[in-house]
C-alpha cells in the first residue's frame, strides 16, 4: 500500500489520534479495550469504543499504527516509519542559519560576517 505524506499529516491532525500515539508509545500492543480505558482514566477521554476504533483506521491507513491478531485479540503497535520521510525532509538536512548574516552587536551595529 502505497502512503502519501498527507496522509500521516491528516492522521496527526486530531488530538486524539495524538494521544492514541502517545499511549502506545508508551505501552506498545494495547487492545481496543485497554486503548479506551486509558484514555478515559490518564486524559479524560471519554470516546466511545466506536470512535476509538475509527480513529485508529485512520492511523492504520496512514501506516501510523499496525495490527497483529493473538487468539481472539486484535493488538495495536505504533509504527514510526512513516514519520521517517517529514523528519528526513525537515530536519535531515543541515539547516543555512540566517541569523548569521544578520548578527549585530550589543550596541545594534551590524557585525561584518
Amino acid at each position: 500500500m502505497v502512503r502519501r505524506v498527507g496522509d500521516v499529516f491528516k492522521a496527526l491532525a486530531d488530538s486524539t489520534r495524538r494521544t492514541i500515539l502517545d499511549e502506545l508509545t508508551d505501552r506498545d500492543g494495547q487492545t481496543l479495550f485497554e486503548i479506551c480505558a486509558r484514555l478515559a482514566t490518564r486524559h479524560g477521554l471519554g470516546s466511545s469504543r466506536q470512535a476509538i476504533s475509527q480513529h485508529l483506521d485512520v492511523l492504520e491507513q496512514a501506516g501510523l499504527v499496525e495490527t497483529r491478531r493473538e487468539g481472539r485479540y486484535k493488538l495495536h503497535y505504533i509504527n514510526t516509519e512513516p514519520l521517517e520521510p517529514i523528519v528526513e525532509r525537515w530536519l535531515g538536512r543541515p539547516r543555512h542559519d540566517d541569523r548569521l548574516e544578520n548578527r549585530t552587536d550589543p550596541d545594534g551595529e551590524r557585525k561584518p560576517t
